[in-house]
């Protein structure tokens, strides 16, 4: 054959040779594309939405009966104790509304805070009294008595620097359900000086019997 035949039949092959490669890249290409779009299809809807915060970003919701609650007693002397109520803080740090000694929020329809347990004779009946403490000298045997009858199976115990938690009300037929103590004591201590730190989370009956 002549050059230029030659080169004819090498011009044809060489054109092959890119189309083939410009076809096969092409599929790919257009493949990646798909897949690309799906994947972000797929994306913008996940198969598991995200679940919704329950009030007081507690574990579990509570039915329309009751309330949601959330109370803290605070670590050491660092860290103030804290109440939430039906999604609101109506008591910590960063509100400045706690104190030293016993910290008290009375709940009937209106929130009120105090940090002196001498207010805790106007309680009404009935009223819900979440309380955050760590007591301090000073907590006399007629407090005691006024928390017991708030349905407190604990309140006589409570000593120095212990850690106490509770909810009650005024009326109960029974002892509150609602309530932890946890003993100041050097061998089990985890801070120095302080107990644990108290959590309860939960749903608390709009009539408390």
């Amino acid at each position: 054959p002549s050059i230029a035949g030659l080169i004819r039949i090498a011009a044809m092959l060489f054109s092959l040779g890119t189309a083939w490669l410009f076809v096969q890249t092409y599929f790919n290409t257009g493949w990646k594309v798909v897949s690309l779009r799906s994947w972000l299809v797929c994306s913008s809807f996940p198969s598991e939405t995200q679940p919704l915060r329950n009030k007081c970003g507690n574990k579990k919701s509570c039915p329309e009966s009751t309330f949601a609650f959330k109370v803290s007693s605070g670590a050491a002397n660092v860290v103030g104790p804290s109440i939430c109520f039906e999604n609101m803080m109506i008591m910590s740090g960063v509100k400045n509304n706690i104190g030293r000694g016993l910290n008290i929020a009375l709940v009937n329809g209106e929130f009120s805070e105090w940090d002196s347990f001498s207010l805790v004779h106007r309680v009404p009946c009935p009223t819900s009294t979440a309380v955050g403490i760590s007591p301090t000298a000073g907590l006399n045997d007629e407090v005691r008595t006024l928390f017991t009858n708030l349905g407190s199976r604990h309140v006589s115990k409570l000593a120095f620097r212990d850690n106490w938690i509770f909810i009650g009300a005024k009326g109960l037929k029974d002892k509150s359900p609602y309530e932890q103590h946890l003993q100041n004591e050097a061998a089990k201590n985890k801070y120095e000086g302080w107990p644990e730190v108290l959590e309860m989370e939960g749903c608390v009956p709009k009539k408390m019997d």
